[in-house]
C-alpha cells in the first residue's frame, strides 16, 4: 500500500479514536471510505507498534486508548499532512500565476476558469491577486483556464505549453 495512503489512513484513525475512543471498527470503516478488513489491519498494526492499546469495554466491544507514542505519530502525520497541501497550493498558485501571466501578456484582463473544486479556487484568487477579472463563463475569444484533475491548461491563446501540478511537485520536492 502507498506509505501516502496508509499515513492517512493511520492518521484518520488516530484522530477519531481521539475523539471517540468507543468507535467501533465499521464507524471508522465508514469515516474513512474503506472496507472493515482495512481498518482491522490497520488497527491491528498500530497496537503491534503500540500506538494505541485496546481494551475491552464491553463482551463484544472494544475502547481504543491512543499511548504517547500514538499521540506523537498523530501530530508528526498532522504536521507532514499540512506541509504536503501547503506543497501543493503553492505548486497550484505557481502554475496559475504562469498561465495568468502569459494571458496578461497577450493583452488579456479576463480569463474563464473552466472546473471545479479547490484548484479552481485557488485559480480564482490567483486572478483577483493579479488584477485578472475570473469569469465563470467562457465566451468567444477569451482565454480559459481549464483545470483537468491536477493539471491547468491555458486554452485559446495557441500552442502554449503548459505543466502539470505532478511534474511541478516532482520539482519541488527536489
Amino acid at each position: 500500500m502507498d506509505d501516502s495512503i496508509s499515513s492517512e489512513y493511520t492518521r484518520g484513525l488516530l484522530e477519531a479514536i481521539e475523539h471517540d475512543p468507543d468507535i467501533t471498527q465499521a464507524s471508522l470503516a465508514r469515516r474513512l471510505g474503506v472496507a472493515v478488513g482495512t481498518v482491522n489491519w490497520h488497527l491491528k498494526r498500530l497496537i503491534a507498534k503500540g500506538y494505541i492499546k485496546a481494551k475491552r469495554a464491553e463482551r463484544k466491544k472494544l475502547r481504543y486508548i491512543i499511548t504517547p507514542e500514538g499521540i506523537a505519530l498523530r501530530a508528526k502525520l498532522t504536521v507532514a499532512y499540512v506541509e504536503s497541501s501547503m506543497q501543493l497550493y503553492r505548486a497550484v498558485r505557481s502554475q496559475a500565476r504562469s498561465a495568468i501571466k502569459q494571458a496578461k501578456a497577450h493583452g488579456y484582463d479576463r480569463v474563464a476558469i473552466e472546473g471545479q473544486g479547490d484548484i479552481a479556487d485557488v485559480c480564482r484568487l490567483t486572478c483577483i491577486e493579479m488584477d485578472i477579472q475570473p469569469e465563470m463563463n467562457a465566451s468567444d475569444g477569451l482565454p480559459i483556464l481549464h483545470i483537468e484533475g491536477s493539471n491547468i491548461h491555458l486554452r485559446n491563446l495557441g500552442d502554449l505549453e503548459t505543466t502539470s501540478i505532478d511534474d511541478l511537485r516532482s520539482g519541488v520536492n527536489e
